[in-house]
């Protein structure tokens, strides 16, 4: 155990300084770091609890993502009756269902087969749950009733939370935030951290749009004060203008190209008037539809309907067929800029609520800065003073190797580029106490094989041999902990399961090749008669 050939020596001398290398770029400013290469400007974020910044909690509207399941529901309904040539009256949106009443009672079981192919099982983890999606049920007399389950709902309700997470990441990316925190916190909702943001007014407003961006076209059957007096026709709604004075506009409820179908959007100005305007492109699909369309209805309007208000209906004046073209409507630059940046995101599922949200300034985070250091500093002097004080210069070999340990977790949290918050600097003074603990397990095995007769060398030896497996298992429990806490945590909880898994891999490599590389050169140059513990 205490022998090394001079390229083992050499592999874990060169692995320990890469590492602790790793951390370097924390000792400069952030111009500094810029003007070196890319590979090397990696380094630890302070999370929100450290330099400050922005807290924002959202929940997902659940009430929306049921109102949008049921009239999905509807329309499919609509479609299946209609491929089956089944007449039907009373298609409305009941409750949590959809009632639906067949013309004739002869098709009611006809139709009721062909209704019951719309209810699916619904997936989990490990294939089917047994629940379905929609109930149907035969109420008599020609009446189905079609009912989304609760299990089916809270399932679309999960699904919108992890879309409405990676639309979020993208829209908050764009800000050119460094290192935002966005993570799902209970079933519906979803927790935003920006350190270093102190005014979080644009955040909320780009967190705040649903940007469901849909092009349609204008119903020309009657103006839209008509429809607003009377009743709109079943197939059309009245949506107001986005500008203001508001004005009424007479929509068709038809999608003719979504927002789904945009592959880029970018602010610019117009050629001809040099105000703000948006540009954007269609993907192939999208570019088609478009294309079909406009074709179709040269001559009418079309509007430009972004989260049911409409920011503008030109009247076509040629065929659009090259899958581009652009979106103005009296923005202003900052407008235009936000508008290229929701569309480039992608719209979110449901509409989302801010139910919380905090600032904390940047001398809070400091004071917190200076109160982990304090307690960091008199953790390791205690550490340093005991371990020096019980085992003397095996002692001041477990300081440098525990030294060390603590520059290799901030190397990889570095290379990682981890977000350091005060939970973080917990788990690395934790760390500090396993570190040394496990030479306190190594040093007393090696004072028990004196005991017991044993040479100097020939004690160490077995010291470090026989406290390997004590240390494995310790250490790879209390990995466990730390792995489980990382996935089931959330927040501050997985900063701390970062540093302590981090830390506790470190201190594997520094007790059983670094604390034993330094002992094996002491025993080599020195070759002593009596163990100084």
């Amino acid at each position: 155990m205490l022998y090394f050939t001079r390229w083992r020596a050499a592999a874990i001398l060169l692995t320990a300084l890469l590492v602790c290398l790793c951390a370097v770029p924390n000792f400069f400013d952030s111009k500094t770091v810029e003007s070196w290469p890319k590979w090397a400007q990696r380094h630890l974020v302070l999370g929100l609890d450290l330099q400050g910044g922005s807290h924002i909690l959202l929940a997902v509207d659940t009430n929306a993502v049921r109102k949008e399941q049921l009239e999905a529901l509807r329309d499919e309904v609509r479609r299946v009756l209609r491929d089956a040539r089944i007449g039907y009256t009373g298609l409305v949106v009941r409750g949590n269902g959809v009632d639906v009443r067949i013309r004739d009672g002869a098709n009611a079981a006809q139709a009721l087969p062909k209704l019951r192919e719309l209810s699916q099982p619904l997936g989990g983890f490990l294939g089917t749950t047994g629940a379905r999606n929609i109930d149907v049920s035969d109420q008599g007399n020609g009446l189905i009733r079609l009912t989304v389950t609760d299990p089916a709902i809270l399932e679309r309700v999960r699904q919108a939370v992890d879309q409405s997470i990676q639309i979020i990441e993208r829209r908050v990316n764009e800000l050119g935030t460094v290192e935002p925190l966005i993570q799902r916190q209970g079933a519906d909702r979803v927790l935003v951290q920006v350190p270093g943001l102190q005014d979080p007014t644009r955040l909320k407003e780009l967190l705040g749009k649903t940007a469901k961006l849909d092009f349609r076209l204008v119903d020309l059957s009657m103006s839209a004060q008509q429809a607003q007096q009377t009743r709109p026709p079943s197939e059309s709604e009245v949506l107001m203008s986005s500008q203001a004075p508001k004005t009424p506009y007479l929509i068709e409820k038809r999608v003719v190209v979504s927002g789904g179908d945009l592959t880029d959007a970018q602010p610019g100005f117009d050629q001809r008037t040099s105000e703000p305007i948006v540009s954007f492109r269609f993907n192939t699909s999208g570019a088609r539809k478009f294309a079909q369309v406009t074709q179709e209805n040269v001559g009418k309007p079309f509007a430009i309907v972004l989260d049911n208000e409409v920011i503008s209906a030109p009247v076509i004046r040629e065929p659009i067929l090259g899958g581009s073209g652009q979106i103005s409507g009296g923005f202003t630059v900052q407008q235009a800029n936000d508008l290229a940046i929701l569309l480039r995101a992608g719209a979110l599922p449901a509409p989302l609520t801010i139910i919380e949200e905090r600032t904390v300034g940047p001398g809070l985070g400091q004071d917190s800065i200076e109160k982990g250091k304090l307690s960091s500093y008199v953790g390791a002097a205690m550490v340093i003073i005991f371990m020096f004080a019980t085992y003397g210069l095996f002692g001041l070999f477990a300081n440098i190797a525990v030294a060390i340990n603590v520059a290799m977790i901030f190397g990889v949290l570095s290379l990682l580029n981890a977000t350091l918050t005060l939970p973080g600097i917990a788990g690395i003074v934790l760390t500090v106490g396993i570190a040394v603990d496990s030479n306190v397990l190594i040093y007393e095995r090696i004072r028990e094989e004196v005991r017991a007769g044993r040479t100097a060398i020939n004690a160490i030896d077995a010291g470090f041999s026989r406290a390997l497996a004590t240390i494995l298992d310790s250490n790879i429990t209390t990995f466990i902990a730390a792995a489980v806490l990382f996935y089931i945590g959330t927040g501050p909880v997985r900063g701390f399961a970062v540093t302590l898994g981090i830390g506790i891999i470190t201190t594997v490599f520094t007790a059983f090749t670094l604390t034993r590389l330094i002992v094996a050169y002491w025993v080599r140059w020195w070759r002593p008669q009596h163990v100084p513990i």
